[in-house]
């Protein structure tokens, strides 16, 4: 069952977030996971209290190749560097599929 990463970002440093991205894709890819959405493309029709600025919607194969990817080695010095050039509120969301 496919599992997905639904991400907030609210870049604070353009050009460390653009790093962070060029790092990121590859470890992803290597775990099988694909970008399902472009970054700032989405809309909102109907209001909330929720008001996000990027985001972005990444599925893996599985829950598994999802969790592999974020406790791995190579992607943990680049949360390190992700939170450095976005904001404390971002959010990070793990789901699986129906």
């Amino acid at each position: 069952m496919p599992a997905y990463l639904v991400v907030e970002h609210i870049i604070t440093d353009a050009a460390k977030f653009e790093e962070y991205r060029t790092k990121v894709a590859p470890l992803i890819a290597g775990c099988g996971g694909r970008y399902l959405t472009k970054g700032a493309t989405h809309r909102q029709p109907e209001g909330g209290h929720w008001k996000p600025e990027r985001m972005v919607i990444i599925e893996f194969p599985d829950m598994m190749s999802l969790d592999e990817w974020y406790q791995s080695a190579e992607y943990k010095p680049l949360i390190a560097l992700r939170k450095q050039c976005t904001s404390d509120l971002d959010m990070l969301f793990m789901l699986e599929g129906a």
